[in-house]
């Protein structure tokens, strides 16, 4: 079952583009453009497998901050999205109760490790990833193809568990350096290559980790 994120948000194009990065990435994205339209779909809904909402500050109707009360009833972790960068603005955001804030323009990457991270610290995030016949299951740090445990070293498996979190998303080189081998690691962006190849050739990837010239790589997964 795939997390549900609510999107609200009330400039179409960039609900668009946030909805369809998240479906990209493995989520379930539900978009809702006006205040006043999210406080009645809180307010009416049964049950709660929404993980996570994406809140812009400045919405008609009813704005981020007065929706606050409605997703904590209804214990949904919010990250607010917002064109608003000045501090008191993040002050009052987070001490509403956000998780997280994020001021416009940002970059998708950002937002989906950002998402990642809330879904960890409150308890929501993904058991298990699956790409094709793989499985990984991110509790258990295990990864099957087909049934059959395959054995991944550790940084074979956090580079694993880093493409597939940005499903259909570029990494570069350096990026995954930074993220997984952390930013005092001194060796070189061919550790990257190794490591990728060896992920090719236990999972059978090697259409589904594509090499993007000049950049990195990334993970496809369009079923």
């Amino acid at each position: 079952m795939k997390t549900k994120i609510l999107v609200i948000e009330d400039d179409n194009s960039i609900s668009e583009l946030i909805c369809m990065n998240l479906e990209a990435a493995g989520y379930e994205a539900f978009p809702i453009l006006d205040g006043l339209e999210a406080e009645r779909f809180l307010k009416a809904l049964n049950g709660n497998d929404i993980s996570l909402a994406l809140v812009d500050v400045m919405l008609p109707g009813k704005d981020g901050f007065a929706l606050m009360e409605d997703l904590q009833r209804v214990s949904i972790p919010v990250i607010y999205l917002t064109a608003k960068g000045d501090v008191l603005s993040k002050v009052q955001g987070l001490k509403s109760g956000a998780e997280d804030y994020i001021v416009k323009p940002f970059e998708v990457l950002e937002l989906l490790v950002r998402i990642e991270k809330v879904l960890e610290r409150t308890g929501k995030s993904r058991v298990a990833i699956q790409i094709k016949d793989v499985v990984i299951n991110l509790k258990e740090h295990s990864v099957t193809k087909s049934g059959e445990k395959i054995s991944l070293k550790p940084m074979e498996f956090e580079l694993l568990v880093t493409l597939a979190s940005g499903k259909n998303i570029a990494f570069s080189r350096e990026e995954l350096l930074k993220r997984i081998w952390g930013t005092d690691y001194v060796g070189e962006t061919r550790t990257v290559d190794v490591h990728i190849g060896q992920l090719r050739k236990k999972l059978g990837f090697h259409d589904v980790i594509r090499t993007i010239s000049k950049t990195g790589y990334r993970l496809e997964d369009l079923e």
